[in-house]
């Protein structure tokens, strides 16, 4: 499911339906293992939000054998606790975890590739729907374009779609490495974030993007034609494409091939504009901006 596993209206608690025979065992597993008797608690509510439906399910019915296995166990009424006991319930709830992170990895991965897809398709249309149609409607407006003006239009738009494509390759590199401490089993018991949230929160940010990708790369590509910076020489210009003679053709193979490495090398570092936008505070600004309120303080 795209939207996961719908919202438990009446969510349960651990054998809420406890026969009334192992009442009596339920307490005592709760005085003998209190703290593995709350965290069986909070994994049996994790798992009525898990994001897919079969999981949900298997992990109920899990939690409920396990439970009923320890209830059912004459160790448990060894003071203060069977050790082996104990080390049979932390196994079977690292394997509970595990199967969670798991989940919340599918969820992530699952919005993702939705985000990206998403992003995709609409850099395709920016890609096409002004290659197809701009000649037109700038016709139709009284708009003629020359021989340097269409290539560099084409520039433009390539190097922004090949932009997105580095963008979308960039998200998925990091996304795999996210997902190798799963992996190993180094997994972290943080699920506080039911996984359809951050499926649909992951799906917006992988739109964003792929968006961020192409607008990295057409700045890019408005800085380099410019001649504003220098430092790159690049091996073709529109000038030099438009001029007749039997180079042109390999001046246009240049071309193409100098605005997609831009644009992919720009998109593949769209998580640097990020990283620019949510630079943490440095101690120097902090101290600056402490000083500048002690002395308002102190003015008035």
């Amino acid at each position: 499911m795209i939207e996961g596993a719908p919202t438990e209206r009446h969510p349960q608690e651990l054998l809420v339906g406890v026969e009334p025979e192992l009442a009596q065992d339920m307490a005592q597993f709760r005085k003998v293992y209190p703290k593995r008797q709350l965290e069986l608690e909070y994994l049996y509510g994790a798992a009525q939000r898990a994001f897919e439906e079969r999981t949900r399910e298997a992990l109920k019915i899990t939690l409920d054998r396990l439970v009923r296995t320890v209830l059912n166990d004459p160790r448990l009424y060894d003071a203060p606790g069977d050790e082996d006991l104990g080390d049979y319930l932390d196994r079977e709830i690292d394997g509970v975890w595990a199967r969670l992170c798991q989940d919340e990895a599918v969820a992530v991965v699952r919005g993702l590739n939705i985000g990206l897809t998403i992003g995709g398709v609409c850099s395709f249309l920016l890609l096409c729907v002004p290659l197809l149609a701009g000649v037109k409607v700038l016709g139709l407006i009284d708009v003629s374009l020359n021989c340097n003006d269409r290539w560099s239009l084409l520039g433009a738009f390539v190097c922004g779609g090949v932009g997105s494509l580095g963008a979308v390759l960039s998200v998925l590199l990091r996304v795999r490495c996210s997902e190798e401490p799963l992996r190993r089993g180094k997994f972290t018991h943080k699920l506080a974030i039911a996984p359809a949230q951050v499926s649909r929160s992951l799906r917006h940010e992988g739109v964003y993007r792929v968006m961020v990708g192409w607008i990295l790369a057409l700045a890019v590509y408005f800085l380099l034609s410019t001649g504003w910076v220098t430092v790159i020489d690049m091996p073709a210009t529109t000038a030099e494409i438009c001029a007749t003679g039997s180079e042109a053709a390999s001046k246009g193979t240049a071309f193409w091939g100098f605005w997609c490495a831009i644009g992919f090398l720009a998109g593949f570092n769209e998580r640097w504009a990020f990283g620019m936008l949510n630079r943490p505070e440095t101690r120097g600004n902090r101290s600056r901006r402490r000083q500048a309120s002690a002395t308002e303080s102190n003015d008035t």
